[in-house]
């Protein structure tokens, strides 16, 4: 009984925390030092306020309460900013974190990762490299017949278009 709890508690901490990086109340401000293609004002105009929430103020949606997570149709994920196409589907798995998951990114050259020791962790933040907006994180948790990445994506930083 005592194993269960545990492992269940243990659960819900990893699903919590594993790609959490604030919430609507601790908003992760703007670093002016962080090179993006345009300033936050231009990207206002552009984003609606949950994509500007997190790609340029790297906010992070609720677990299981997003778009994608639960899309299991064939086609490509493509940038909200910019429409360029970043993950695929066929990349996609379940990685029951409550958002969605990718092996690896359609063409490594359209992102950058970086360095993020917010909130009191160190990770690896995932940005679109034209951009430099966030998209989301990595972990070396994912799947080991596929590479071991998990390239846990905000659903609000991306679009879906179906094959």
């Amino acid at each position: 009984m005592k194993k269960t709890v545990l492992v269940i508690l243990l659960l819900s901490v990893m699903i919590t925390f594993g790609c959490r990086q604030g919430n609507a109340q601790q908003i992760k401000k703007y670093d002016p030092k962080r090179k993006m293609s345009k300033t936050p004002a231009e990207w206002k105009k552009i984003l609606t306020p949950n994509q500007y929430y997190i790609m340029v103020e790297s906010g992070t949606e609720p677990p299981y309460h997003n778009a994608y997570d639960e899309n299991h149709q064939k086609g490509v994920y493509v940038s909200a900013a910019t429409g360029e196409v970043l993950f695929s589907s066929d990349d996609k798995f379940d990685s029951g974190t409550g958002w969605p998951s990718f092996v690896k990114p359609v063409d490594l050259k359209k992102i950058e990762i970086v360095s993020d020791n917010s909130d009191g962790m160190e990770r690896d933040e995932v940005i679109e490299r034209s951009t430099g907006l966030h998209l989301g994180h990595v972990f070396d948790d994912g799947p080991a017949d596929r590479g071991g990445k998990r390239y846990c994506m905000n659903s609000g930083a991306l679009k879906f278009i179906k094959k």
